[in-house]
């Protein structure tokens, strides 16, 4: 018995511990780069019943800057002072053809933070000021406010 030997045939049960470790990999993978794909900082943005799309905000090269609930200012994802805005932003789109610039604001930012910024970015030279709102939802079936006067 000793020189007999056992027929390897093929095998009934499938391996999965390869794919679960490529599966593991990959989500891994996708939980550390996904928060780098968000542009810029991450505010509550006030909302507008009819937004205008501003798909050149998404842009790599777009001059994004916002304002935080705490009046905290952002060159993408980096925090900038006031009174630097004006120089920052200038030199940024000093070459551009397209010299706009995208402001968005936390819903409950201070008014006055939000009008000295524009103020700044507009003293730097920019063409068009893009402020970026999310749409408002409406819960559904909930009829449509009308405004006007009597």
């Amino acid at each position: 018995m000793a020189g007999k030997r056992r027929s390897m045939g093929a095998m009934a049960d499938i391996n999965v511990t390869p794919m679960v470790d490529i599966m593991l990999v990959l989500l891994i993978i996708f939980m550390v780069i996904t928060p780098m794909l968000q542009k810029g900082v991450s505010v509550d943005m006030a909302q507008a019943a009819n937004p205008r799309s501003m798909h050149d905000a998404d842009k790599e090269d777009a001059v994004l800057l916002a304002v935080t609930r705490d009046g905290k200012i952002f060159l993408g994802t980096t925090p900038i002072a006031l009174d630097e805005v004006t120089k920052k932003v200038a030199d940024m789109i000093s070459g551009r053809l397209d010299k706009t610039v995208y402001v968005k604001s936390d819903a409950r930012a201070k008014y006055g933070d939000v009008v000295r910024l524009i103020n700044n970015i507009r003293a730097a030279g920019v063409d068009s000021l893009g402020l970026l709102t999310e749409k408002l939802q409406r819960a559904p079936g909930a009829p449509a406010t009308e405004t006007g006067g009597m």
